[in-house]
């Protein structure tokens, strides 16, 4: 997993996940399982999932980059506190999940607290299984 700054301002983690090394088979199943950890964790909730691909498919401007195969947001919140109204700017929390042809490739933005990134880290990383 590596940490980036995606377009000079955003603090996002990617892990690139070859085909080969996951039992995940599809966005979906990759979904399924990160759904399952969010369940089992004492503070978060599922909110959904966005079909971001279906999405920008059906705009009539819509641009896909021809790699993509599919393209889901998992959209979730680890919201312990709610001290001020400027914390809603940072909540929910979101993992994408992208497919190509030989790997997914799974992102989310650094969260303003550690025991969130450690949580999301822990669950992406535990996909490379094989």
């Amino acid at each position: 997993m590596k940490q980036t700054l995606f377009q000079e301002k955003y603090p996002v983690f990617t892990l690139e996940l070859g085909k080969d090394e996951t039992t995940g088979t599809s966005v979906d199943a990759i979904i399924d399982y990160l759904k399952a950890r969010i369940a089992e964790h004492p503070a978060a909730v599922y909110i959904g999932v966005f079909d971001h691909y279906a999405h920008t498919k059906s705009l009539p401007g819509g641009e896909i980059a021809p790699e993509l195969l599919d393209a889901k947001n998992l959209i979730f919140c680890f919201g312990t506190k709610l001290p001020n109204p400027g914390v809603l700017a940072v909540r929910p929390r979101s993992i994408g999940i992208a497919e190509l042809a030989d790997k997914f490739i799974i992102t989310f933005m650094e969260a303003p607290m550690p025991h969130a990134n450690q949580a999301m880290e822990t669950w992406v990383t535990a996909l490379k299984n094989k």
